[in-house]
């Protein structure tokens, strides 16, 4: 589900990403609180997780490794600019994949609420209906345009 939200979300991966998965799961580090978590830091660690604060135990830290990866490659490309994070990507997602026409798929795929009726009675949405999402979005990525 969504973090933020709690909506339940499904998402077909692409081939790739299914190959990338495996290699990572055969080859990371990995402490035994994460053991659940894919995709961990190179020291074993979740990329995004809490800790108590410096000189406070009832406040908690983020500590977000992925936004700070992403903004060094960003900086490296010498493309970091104010509004444009990691967060972005799923501003791209979801631009892209509207052009798929199938803006139910695509809500789903990013855990949007929609508060009307048609929502509300909708029991489920297809794989069929995923997948021509992603693969819309595949092939814009990695067309040869």
């Amino acid at each position: 589900s969504r973090p933020n939200t709690g909506i339940a979300r499904r998402c077909p991966l692409w081939p790739e990403t299914r190959v990338s998965i495996k290699y990572a799961l055969d080859t990371r580090r990995k402490s035994l609180e994460c053991s659940e978590l894919v995709f961990l830091t190179k020291h074993g660690n979740a990329w995004v997780r809490t800790q108590p604060s410096r000189g406070s135990t009832d406040r908690l830290v983020v500590i977000d490794n992925i936004g700070m990866e992403f903004n060094k490659v960003l900086r490296h490309l010498g493309i970091k600019r104010r509004g444009v994070s990691f967060y972005a990507l799923r501003h791209t997602f979801e631009t892209v994949a509207g052009d798929s026409r199938d803006q139910v798929a695509v809500n789903h795929i990013m855990g949007h609420v929609q508060d009307d009726m048609s929502s509300l009675y909708r029991e489920r949405i297809s794989d069929d209906r995923l997948n021509s999402v992603v693969d819309h979005v595949h092939h814009w990525l990695w067309s040869a345009e």
